[in-house]
């Protein structure tokens, strides 16, 4: 049986398309989802992503565990800041792909949100580390909590309508930054290359917080233009562009991998082979320049040798059709390669993703 976020009736009686996704019952879209698409990047839509899962952190052990559990360096960031990395494996492929939040005043947790997909090993493997390595702190999953995403140039003056008391905070809130509010937490994070906030609420909350970003302008949106928005924002999606059997240095997130000197987290001796060893491949933008449909692993061929489709779509902003690929090395930005189609090939332009930031193209 499929599971369930605490929004799934408010789906059903909306009329939406609702499809299995990675064991869950989610909205694929509510009539549109090209209306869907560009509601966010001309106003606002809002998505359910309660089916990610919140880890809450606690212990004096707290930053030296994330330290040495992420590529990333949480020692960047200060309280109430988030920092993105990729948790990874000894050999440095991607576990998955996280947001983690500082402890926004003392004695509040850290709290990490992963993919849903991936939650319950993700949670194994963090347990795993702080038992084999003996870090003193808790994890705690919550899954009593709701995530609403809300996204677009109008997302958050209608958040803090819909919900006053987000108001005060979402008003001097910058990128990559959450708060508490009550028993709510709002962050200024997001999965769409526009502005707009990530809100987790108690279960028990989630149908009225849905309701109001309703009344106050938001439009529902589904899975549908959550993939097309994130892949005209250049942003990975796991078990697509990167997973285990690839590192981060081959995925376009080189600049999530932090490579001072002075800490060993879990990966880093694999990462510091591979770029000692040198050719590695490289994720890079595929614009379309003839009409056609571009998917994941559709083969490319180059000069420099073969590579292939990670994700791909057409972007409804740009009127074409886009992808992310993995090529060789040696393929550079404004190349002409080819893309294997089922009636033979059709010539991409490389480019540097995003594709577009802000509703604005830029390819």
């Amino acid at each position: 049986m499929l599971q369930q976020t605490p929004l799934h009736q408010a789906h059903v009686q909306a009329g939406a398309r609702m499809v299995d996704f990675g064991g869950w019952d989610m909205p694929l879209h509510y009539g549109s989802q090209l209306d869907e698409h560009r509601a966010v990047r001309a106003a606002c839509g809002m998505f359910d992503v309660s089916h990610m899962r919140a880890v809450d952190l606690r212990g004096p052990a707290a930053t030296a565990f994330l330290r040495r559990l992420l590529a990333n360096d949480v020692d960047r960031i200060g309280p109430g800041k988030a920092i993105y990395s990729c948790m990874l494996a000894a050999t440095g492929g991607v576990i998955d792909d996280l947001i983690v939040y500082r402890e926004p005043a003392p004695g509040l947790p850290w709290r990490i949100v992963v993919n849903a997909a991936t939650a319950a090993g993700d949670i194994a493997w963090m347990e795993r580390v702080r038992g084999d390595e003996g870090f003193d702190i808790a994890l705690a999953p919550r899954p009593d909590l709701a995530l609403v995403a809300v996204q677009g140039p109008q997302a958050r003056a209608l958040a803090a309508r819909a919900w006053p008391a987000f108001a005060a905070v979402l008003g001097g809130l910058r990128p990559f930054a959450g708060a508490s509010v009550g028993a709510a937490f709002v962050a200024r994070t997001g999965y769409t290359g526009e502005d707009g906030c990530e809100i987790m609420v108690p279960a028990a909350e989630a149908v009225t917080l849905w309701d109001a970003l309703r009344a106050a302008g938001a439009r529902p949106c589904g899975l549908g233009a959550r993939d097309t928005l994130r892949l005209e924002a250049g942003m990975n999606l796991y078990g697509n562009d990167m997973d285990e059997t690839v590192s981060p240095l081959e995925s376009g997130l080189a600049w999530t991998v932090d490579l001072r000197p002075g800490r060993d987290f879990i990966g880093r001796t694999a990462l510091e082979r591979q770029q000692a060893a040198g050719g590695l491949r490289q994720l890079v933008g595929l614009k379309l320049l003839e009409k056609g449909v571009l998917r994941s692993h559709q083969r490319v061929l180059s000069p420099q040798g073969e590579g292939q489709t990670t994700s791909g779509t057409f972007s409804p902003t740009m009127s074409c059709a886009i992808a992310l690929a993995r090529v060789p090395a040696g393929v550079a930005l404004g190349d002409t390669i080819e893309v294997e189609m089922r009636s033979g090939t059709s010539p991409a332009l490389v480019v540097k993703p995003p594709f577009v930031r802000n509703g604005v193209a830029l390819v």
